[in-house]
């Protein structure tokens, strides 16, 4: 019988394969939890920009409803997507005559003021003259 190869792994053979097979998985999953990880942090991200993206726009309406340009220091919270975001905007002048520097920092969490997981930086003028469309048409005459 000593002539008659048989078909098939050897246990040294499989033993190998298991070790291999062993090594990989857990790099699997850490690499999968990683990439779940990110996507999370990506999500968050984007809705923290929506939400100082729509802080902007207000500020921009009630500026030119009020005439007057918020300066100094706001904060409070907004609802988005069934979540609580805290936002802290912030208003200064800048070097430029009539030029205010907006920042609107924007997190999950109170506790996040220095580390805000979305930062946006705008530049409105404190001039806020709003003119009629006539006004602003050139004369033909």
């Amino acid at each position: 019988m000593s002539g008659r190869k048989t078909a098939g792994f050897t246990l040294v053979e499989v033993m190998v394969a298991l070790a291999i097979v062993a090594l990989a998985l857990p790099a699997l999953m850490v690499a999968l939890s990683r990439q779940v990880d990110a996507t999370g942090y990506l999500r968050d991200k984007s809705m923290a920009h929506a939400v100082a993206a729509n802080k902007l726009a207000e500020l921009r309406i009630l500026a030119y409803a009020r005439r007057d340009l918020l300066r100094g220091r706001d904060s409070g919270v907004a609802s988005m997507a069934e979540r609580d975001w805290y936002w802290w905007v912030e208003s200064s002048l800048t070097e430029v005559p009539l030029f205010y520097r907006v920042e609107i920092d924007v997190a999950l969490d109170e506790g996040d003021a220095e580390q805000p997981l979305y930062t946006l930086v705008a530049f409105l003028p404190a001039d806020l003259k709003v003119e009629s469309a006539t006004e602003a048409a050139p004369d033909d005459g």
